[in-house]
């Protein structure tokens, strides 16, 4: 591919848009057309996203309007709040001709019109979509514990989940729960059982094994840290470690961010990467899966390159090989 790939951005103010900025610029073969935002029009992008000083002369856009609609755009990335991707797309005729790549929750139901985005799932479907569903930031860490069992049928009981995640989870938005004068010490869980991902989590393993109707018992937790997701996943298994170990390294062999540990993992090895780490135990008939993920990298923008990368027929890892800060 010689020419660059024309990209716009609505809503770019937030986490997601500041990290799709980040990467973007300086992807090899992307161009960034536009960059839109309602309550930051008129203004450099990096007075908002103070990292990108130095790095971008852009300017946000305001309200999406007929001129935008028009430019000559190859992929339109929406990164705005859930519920407002879908009345941008029924407010918006954008044609076939411009891939979609959605960041909310508003398309992750493949009842619509979009592939669910999750590639070490739906690889050969996102290369030939147009409309792409980004998955969830709880969702592609618990997803990626669980594909391989899925895929063997050997999630044959319920399944128990622990998860926490970062502020920057929650949005740019400032509740109670996302200011460091509350997090700062803290620990809350949310939504138990009832978390919105377990949906898209459920929908995907039941692609892999139609026999899956067992519970997914999920316990959120707000971290008092403002990056990563680590989540502890646990169900029955009559299987070996070392047979554990095969099958996950066997499903994620060609997938250039999973990765199997043998050594136990901590947060800081993923966080500013598209990386998901992940470890397995066996413990008296109990295989214990830690999983761990940048929320707002492979839970999010980086994995919508990812998915960009993907439907261009670009290498899958390209702009994306960025590294944990470590220590």
């Amino acid at each position: 591919m010689n020419e660059k790939i024309q990209v716009g951005i609505i809503g770019g103010a937030g986490y997601t848009g500041g990290e799709l900025l980040r990467i973007l610029i300086n992807h090899p073969l992307v161009n960034v057309a536009f960059v839109q935002s309602n309550s930051q029009a008129g203004k450099p992008v990096w007075a908002t996203h103070t990292d990108l000083l130095g790095d971008t002369d852009l300017v946000f856009s305001g309200p999406a309007n007929d001129d935008e609609d028009e430019l000559d755009l190859d992929v339109l990335f929406l990164c705005s709040g859930h519920g407002a991707s879908a009345t941008f797309m029924a407010e918006h005729e954008i044609s076939d001709d411009v891939a979609v790549i959605d960041l909310s929750t508003d398309f992750r139901d493949e009842s619509a019109d979009f592939v669910y985005g999750l590639p070490e799932l739906n690889r050969e479907r996102i290369a030939e979509a147009t409309r792409i569903a980004n998955p969830g930031c709880f969702a592609t860490s618990i997803q990626l514990a669980l594909l391989p069992l899925a895929k063997a049928s050997l999630l044959t009981a319920d399944v128990q989940v622990s998860a926490v995640t970062g502020s920057t989870g929650a949005g740019q938005a400032l509740v109670p729960t996302t200011g460091f004068t509350w997090r700062t010490s803290n620990l809350s869980i949310y939504k138990p059982f009832t978390h919105q991902h377990l949906a898209e989590i459920r929908q995907s393993l039941t692609q892999l094994d139609p026999d899956f109707t067992h519970a997914i018992n999920f316990i959120p937790y707000r971290g008092n840290f403002t990056r990563g997701i680590m989540a502890n996943v646990y169900t029955p298994f009559s299987g070996t470690l070392d047979e554990a170990k095969d099958l996950y390294r066997n499903y994620y062999k060609s997938h250039p961010f999973a990765h199997l540990s043998d050594a136990p993992i901590d947060l800081k090895q993923v966080v500013n990467t598209n990386k998901c780490l992940l470890h397995v135990d066996v413990h008296d008939g109990q295989i214990l899966i830690t999983s761990i993920i940048d929320n707002l990298t492979k839970g999010a923008s980086g994995q919508a390159v990812q998915n960009m990368n993907l439907l261009f027929g670009m290498p899958e890892d390209m702009g994306l090989r960025l590294k944990s800060m470590g220590f």
